[in-house]
């Protein structure tokens, strides 16, 4: 039987230079040039984009939109550690501390918006 892992989803891009500052900056994301803009990697997994005069093909059945992806990466450190990293980079935190479920069990969350609106959220597991 095969395994499967997740490789990318894709997230809307308005203004490249922008969003590659911010997921250089906030999310530390190693940028992948391509075409006219960029991807977003974490290790073995990708944020791809769709931008101004760049969407992929085939694609899904509506374009993403702005504000239409709700994304999770998990911090490693502390919730504190992670809400001063947001506000160093003038990133308002929309909700947190919260406690939620995610891929390895209970943590601590925090969310906050990516330039364009979509909803991303920190999450730190207790170790």
């Amino acid at each position: 039987m095969s395994r499967i892992t997740f490789d990318h989803c894709v997230i809307h891009v308005g203004d490249w230079d922008r969003s590659t500052t911010f997921y250089r900056d906030v999310l530390q994301a190693e940028i992948v040039p391509y075409g006219k803009g960029a991807m977003f990697r974490f290790g073995t997994v990708q944020l791809n984009t769709h931008g101004p005069e760049q969407i992929g093909t085939p694609r899904a059945r509506l374009a993403v939109m702005p504000g239409g992806s709700d994304l999770c990466f998990e911090w490693h450190g502390t919730v504190t550690d992670a809400q001063t990293h947001l506000e160093a980079h003038g990133v308002e935190v929309e909700l947190g501390p919260v406690e939620r479920i995610g891929a390895k069990g209970s943590g601590t969350s925090l969310y906050f918006r990516d330039p364009d609106g979509s909803l991303l959220e920190f999450i730190v597991y207790s170790t």
